[in-house]
């Protein structure tokens, strides 16, 4: 999990120009359908703060998380969706528009609701409360690589829709290229923590991963939300920010252990999405009519 250039560098120049492309694909009408629609907002938001929390604190203690591994998974619960949410949602044909805003207001947010979860875990399982900073910096880096790209993508499409409808096909490409390379980027530089903490933690964030997943999706369909917006809530939820959890475990709290979920839950979302996002583009049946 060391730095290096690909991680600091061209990565997120690389998500910033797949979300150049995300914008290209977006008018003012979509983000007034949001506003008009705030209940999935709302299920959204809540379903970031108010449930995941729990449900990671119930996996904790339901497989006996040693007490450093339990603070890792709840302030993975705690950290917001990032750029590659986005991205998802875009290749499952979600609301990228509703993404996009969750996405804005969730990292917001967790300056305030990420150092009073994160609290209340350590004095939990650790029995010593300890200050942690609002993450400001990661906050802006989101606002970088997501809103301005999306924004300068507006206006190109306003200025030169020919252009932004023939780069469309290309840019989706480059999509699926850079998750590729994020895998490969995942495996390589968690491959000693994965292999060393698989049997105790794995199982947690597996377990986390596919229920954010699932009741991201399943809660706002059951809310009678429609299905891009349900696409675009259990994307958020279920991609969460993994640089942030493991930049707080790391360079904040100073515990390596910490960082382990964050690190492990970061490889596994890859391919859970990823195959998520493969079942709600399959092909239906269309019933033959006589």
């Amino acid at each position: 999990m060391q730095a290096s250039l690909l991680t600091n560098l061209l990565l997120p120049l690389a998500l910033g120009v797949i979300m150049l492309g995300l914008g290209m694909g977006l008018t003012i009408d979509d983000f007034r359908r949001v506003a008009r629609y705030p209940k999935a907002v709302l299920v959204g938001l809540g379903l970031q703060t108010l449930v995941l929390p729990w449900v990671a604190f119930g996996l904790a203690l339901g497989l006996g998380l040693s007490p450093g591994l339990a603070v890792g998974l709840m302030l993975l619960a705690a950290s917001p969706g990032g750029a590659t949410a986005n991205i998802y949602s875009h290749l499952a044909r979600g609301d990228v528009a509703l993404n996009i805003t969750l996405t804005a207001i969730n990292s917001l947010l967790c300056l305030l609701t990420l150092p009073v979860i994160l609290n209340l875990s350590l004095e939990y399982f650790m029995g010593a409360g300890q200050y942690v900073p609002p993450p400001v910096a990661k906050v802006v880096e989101v606002g970088m690589i997501i809103l301005l790209p999306v924004a300068a993508g507006m206006v190109v499409r306003h200025f030169a829709p020919a252009f932004a409808a023939a780069s469309a096909k290309p840019l989706r490409l480059l999509s699926v290229l850079v998750l590729a390379l994020l895998v490969a980027v995942a495996v390589a530089q968690s491959y000693e923590v994965l292999l060393a903490s698989i049997a105790t933690v794995g199982l947690a964030c597996l377990l986390f991963n596919l229920a954010s997943l699932g009741v991201g999706y399943a809660a706002p369909l059951a809310l009678k939300l429609p299905r891009p917006q349900a696409i675009a809530i259990s994307m958020e939820i279920g991609i969460h920010n993994g640089t942030l959890a493991i930049f707080i475990g790391l360079n904040v709290l100073g515990s390596a252990v910490m960082s382990i979920p964050a690190a492990v839950y970061s490889l596994l979302m890859f391919f859970t999405a990823g195959g998520f996002a493969y079942w709600l583009n399959r092909p239906r049946d269309v019933p033959v009519t006589a």
